[in-house]
């Protein structure tokens, strides 16, 4: 009857060594119905984002959200070396490896110990497995545990330059949308400078940034959990409000081109609509938050962009281009929002909004 732990001892080690491959090493979205990492994923994220839900202080909230990245990644680390322990303390177990000393044979705390002394490479040597095959079971174990703790060390630098590669231009747009940001203050802050080369330039650093987004958060998606430095920015909502800026640009806006601001727009699309399906946030499902252009915001958009000459198209033509466009992004935008808790950004930015740059710890700057 023991013989048969070999069977899920085998199995665990499989998965779990498949599932660091895809992971960590593949560079592609994996479309399997079972993945070990998706299911760890998505059962701590519901139980930690219930918890966090229920509090009511936002900068508590945020606090907390801003530690499920980093912690989850170290806790899946921890979560396939354990479940590697176990299954070879399961294949030790279920062949009877022979131990020495020899009353430790049959014993599976033993087996646990030397398989865990084993897949660290401490060395005690107070407990040894003897014969070929347990000694063959503990090289082999050797080898994943080193391997993977090589992979790992690999690893975590290429997540973290891909998180600091998305936050730069995040913290980049603070100055020209806002802080939160806003597509009509970024529209009115490009208008002042009287030229829209500049706002061409912005838009074509953003289709790169959305492609870059696309690439790196499809291979390692734990990189969406990760919040940006400042509690009211996000990726989700610095792409977003370049989405917004598009779609009025698109619409049209006196003294700017359309042709960047669709091919931006097409890319943002593009890296918000599979990273949702990576998620399974079906924007069908989602709840809807609250309505981000409100009745008399248009006009209130278009009263702020003609004070700079910037005047955007009216009539029903162009607000009903304008609803097409956004019913192509922001159901998916809105079910990342719901999922991730991270908030939307308005298309009008508070009067009362004052930019990241202008604040410190002593106050704003007068």
């Amino acid at each position: 009857m023991r013989l048969l732990a070999v069977i899920p001892g085998l199995g665990l080690i499989l998965i779990i060594l498949w599932d660091a491959f895809e992971t960590i090493i593949l560079p592609r979205r994996v479309t399997r119905r079972f993945r070990l990492t998706s299911v760890f994923y998505r059962s701590l994220w519901l139980v930690f984002s219930s918890l966090v839900r229920a509090m009511r202080n936002q900068k508590r909230r945020e606090k907390y959200l801003g530690i499920f990245g980093p912690l989850s990644l170290l806790m899946l680390l921890a979560l396939w070396a354990v479940g590697l322990i176990v299954g070879y303390a399961l294949l030790h177990w279920g062949l009877e490896t022979r131990l020495s000393p020899p009353d430790e044979t049959g014993n599976f705390a033993a087996y646990l110990y030397i398989s865990g002394e084993t897949f660290f490479t401490l060395g005690y040597g107070d407990i040894v497995a003897q014969f070929a095959l347990g000694r063959a079971i503990a090289v082999i174990e050797a080898a994943n545990g080193f391997g993977l703790l090589a992979i790992v060390i690999g690893y975590l630098p290429v997540l973290y330059q891909a998180f600091s590669r998305r936050e730069v231009n995040i913290a980049l747009l603070d100055a020209r949308a806002g802080s939160p940001s806003s597509a009509a203050e970024m529209l009115r802050r490009h208008g002042e400078s009287e030229t829209t080369t500049d706002l061409n330039v912005v838009l074509h650093e953003w289709e790169h940034w959305s492609a870059e987004l696309l690439e790196s958060h499809l291979s390692y998606p734990v990189l969406c959990y990760f919040r940006s430095q400042h509690d009211n920015q996000s990726w989700l909502g610095s792409l977003t409000t370049v989405l917004d800026t598009c779609a009025l640009v698109l619409v049209g806006v006196r003294n700017t081109q359309t042709w960047q601001a669709r091919l931006t727009f097409a890319m943002a699309r593009h890296a918000v609509v599979d990273i949702a399906q990576i998620f399974r946030a079906d924007p069908a499902k989602a709840k809807r938050g609250p309505e981000r252009l409100l009745p008399g915001d248009l006009e209130r958009i278009r009263e702020i962009l003609g004070r700079h000459d910037m005047h955007l198209n009216d009539g029903e033509e162009a607000e009903a281009k304008l609803a097409a466009l956004r019913l192509m992004y922001e159901p998916y935008v809105s079910a990342l929002s719901e999922m991730l808790l991270m908030p939307l950004p308005s298309w009008i930015v508070s009067e009362r909004a004052i930019d990241n740059w202008k604040t410190s710890a002593w106050g704003r700057i007068q």
